[in-house]
């Protein structure tokens, strides 16, 4: 297409004005020209156009003169005028006009047709030509393209033409990503949107491939940069994607760690902090094999390594911010604050867990292993950062025990059937007498389940009495989120606290604190039930998750921990007995249970019958002789399938022993 001249088609258009002066050009007029055959009359079309929907605000409230106006416009004409921008010389300065033209007038229908026709074909074929233009386009323009181009996204089918841009048309908006933040949103919503109906491994396979590259070249964009809007946007993504959209063993890790370190080292703002804080989070919960290394690794001696520094930053921001959370229920920024700090326990629960793989290490070192070169840290800066984690750990028990009775009325311990319902105000929906946010409660609260898990992981590992004491004052809360976690009605959100309670009890159980809170609370009933469904479960279902039989052998451990304190067995537990001798084995022919588990949750099971027997009275033992007499059968019956030397072995003597005696 020829560059028409604009000073002659400005010339044109003030005498048109001139002549239409006390009225303006009329919609027909306008379509007349847009419908013409040659160029100059629809480039004039454009221009009248323009300036008629900039200067009538209720016109554009004409949504049916605003589509048959847009029906009128050849797509292609817009597209040979967005490629004017490729043009120089003494052609740049008109090309110029007409590109940033062709650009206000897609960025205004993207902006004034209805929904149903921003869906059209015709304008989010747009999109390709946008993007590339982008490479051209003059200084002032860039917004105006990047907000139609954020316009366009926000449809499903916008999205789906974005992603099926190749790498190399991303590019040029990668790299203006430093200076356009914006442009993330548009990655954003491209890749959440655009991906929904992915029918097959293969389309899925393609598009992670692409999200891959995709933010490897933002990486690389913002090297030199302090990246906190990065990290942001790498957080969301890895947070928001389909699983199975998520890059593997992604190369950017390492590049991301670096730029985590230097901004969290470089005097932070609040945005800083919470874009390290979420970014280092979300790595740790979906790479948690290869991120602690980049993470907490020191490469060389210091004083003070990296790894202190960073820790104390999120222990800091923990205690600072805990005390006053509670206030902040219902504010519109509760929800940025609660993803900092889950975010900070799920980092903290990552270091706490490496922090107890070195002292095992440095326990029983092994030769040609990693483990002990990830923490290189003085013992007495060790020993600081532990007093460190208690303290903070135990203002998260705090803040755990008041948001618990705030959302339950404010008495501990009140059954849920007694509790308030919702009253409806104009500020929404609250608890009458509890308080709590108006739109979920506290069970379903992420930060929730990420306080428990931390606090579980150290009160289990750290041999102290004093966080288990106060752990021991959350009983009430724990019971009642685990017998929740087992109804997929009550916990419609998926959050599972079942394993988190369970690593918890292991520590909290070692004090006589813990063990009368456990029995106020009715902790045998809810465990020992748990255990006797996967019990039954993995004699009858053929697809039972390896994961529940993890949790049942677990169970049978804190069972076990309790009966030792107890001493003596009570007459209320002997329907563990009752239901283990009636177990009826699976063949070993199915497989489509993990072998391994299954095979040492019956071993637990079959032990803590057998410790209930020995524990008995001479009179209970005797009447249920029987149920020994079976439990012994199912031990034999397994010993034939274990290895001699194992612990499976070693465990099923162990029962037999006993119930000899």
């Amino acid at each position: 297409m020829d560059v028409p001249d604009v000073s002659k088609l400005h010339a044109q258009d003030d005498n048109k004005n001139k002549s239409e002066a006390s009225q303006g050009p009329s919609i027909e007029k306008i379509q007349e020209l847009l419908m013409a055959k040659d160029d100059t009359s629809r480039f004039v079309g454009l221009a009248l156009l323009k300036s008629v929907l900039d200067n009538s605000p209720e016109l554009q409230e004409e949504k049916g003169v605003i589509v048959s106006l847009w029906n009128s416009i050849s797509p292609k004409f817009l597209d040979r005028l967005l490629r004017t921008g490729t043009h120089s010389g003494s052609e740049q300065k008109n090309s110029k006009e007409i590109f940033d033209l062709a650009v206000a007038v897609v960025h205004t229908f993207a902006v004034l047709l209805p929904d149903e026709a921003r869906q059209d074909i015709k304008l989010i074929s747009r999109v390709p030509r946008l993007a590339i233009a982008i490479l051209y386009s003059p200084k002032e323009t860039t917004p105006v393209i990047i907000e139609t181009l954020l316009t366009l996204v926000t449809v499903p089918e916008g999205a789906k033409a974005f992603i099926d841009l190749d790498i190399d048309e991303w590019t040029p908006l990668i790299e203006i990503a430093p200076e356009h933040p914006h442009v993330l949103t548009i990655f954003i919503w491209a890749w959440e949107k655009g991906t929904t109906n992915l029918e097959d491994d293969q389309s899925r396979e393609v598009v992670r491939d692409k999200i891959d590259k995709g933010i490897q070249a933002f990486v690389s964009s913002f090297i030199g940069t302090d990246a906190t809007s990065l990290l942001e946007f790498i957080s969301h993504v890895l947070r928001n994607l389909d699983e199975r959209l998520i890059p593997r063993d992604p190369k950017w890790l390492g590049s991301v760690a670096k730029l985590m370190r230097n901004l969290s080292t470089n005097r932070p703002n609040a945005a800083s902090r919470s874009a390290y804080t979420n970014c280092a989070g979300a790595l740790l919960l979906i790479y948690p094999e290869s991120t602690p290394q980049l993470l907490f690794l020191d490469e060389t001696d210091s004083s003070k390594p990296f790894s202190y520094l960073f820790i104390n930053l999120i222990l800091t921001d923990l205690r600072a911010t805990l005390p006053s959370l509670l206030a902040k229920l219902n504010d519109p920024d509760y929800p940025q604050i609660s993803q900092r700090l889950t975010s900070a326990l799920d980092i903290l629960t990552a270091f706490i867990g490496q922090l107890i793989a070195w002292m095992e290490e440095l326990d029983n070192p092994t030769p040609n292993t990693d483990s002990a070169q990830w923490l290189r840290m003085p013992p007495d800066l060790v020993l600081k950062l532990s007093t460190s984690i208690g303290e903070a750990l135990s203002v998260t028990m705090e803040y755990l025990r008041d948001r618990w009775d705030a959302s339950v009325a404010g008495a501990q311990g009140l059954h849920p059937e007694a509790r308030a319902g919702n009253a409806h105000t104009e500020f929404g929906s609250r608890k009458t007498l509890a308080w709590d946010t108006k739109d979920e409660s506290a069970a379903t609260d992420a930060f929730i389940l990420s306080a428990i898990r931390a606090v579980a992981l150290w009160v289990r590992d750290d041999d102290g009495d004093v966080l288990r004491k106060e752990a021991a004052g959350l009983m009430d809360m724990l019971m009642e989120l685990y017998q929740n976690s087992g109804s997929v009605a009550s916990q419609p959100n998926g959050l599972d606290y079942r394993l988190p309670v369970l690593a918890a009890l292991e520590g909290v159980l070692r004090t006589w604190n813990g063990i009368e809170a456990f029995n106020s609370h009715g902790g045998w009933r809810v465990m020992s039930r748990d255990m006797l469904k996967v019990l039954e479960e993995s004699s009858t279902s053929i697809s039972l998750p390896k994961a529940d039989l993890i949790r049942g052998s677990r169970i049978a451990l804190v069972l076990q921990i309790v009966i030792e304190d107890e001493g003596s067995t009570s007459e209320d537990w002997m329907g563990i007995v009752t239901a283990v001798a009636a177990y009826d084995v699976p063949t070993i022919g199915d497989e489509s249970n993990d072998t391994r588990a299954l095979l040492d949750f019956q071993v637990d099971v079959l032990q803590l019958a057998a410790t209930l027997l020995a524990n008995a009275s001479a009179g209970m033992r005797k009447r249920f002789i029987h149920s020994a007499g079976a439990i012994r059968g199912i031990a034999e019956q397994l010993k034939g399938r274990v290895e001699d030397g194992g612990d499976a072995a070693g465990g099923l003597e162990d029962v037999l022993t006993t119930l000899a005696i």
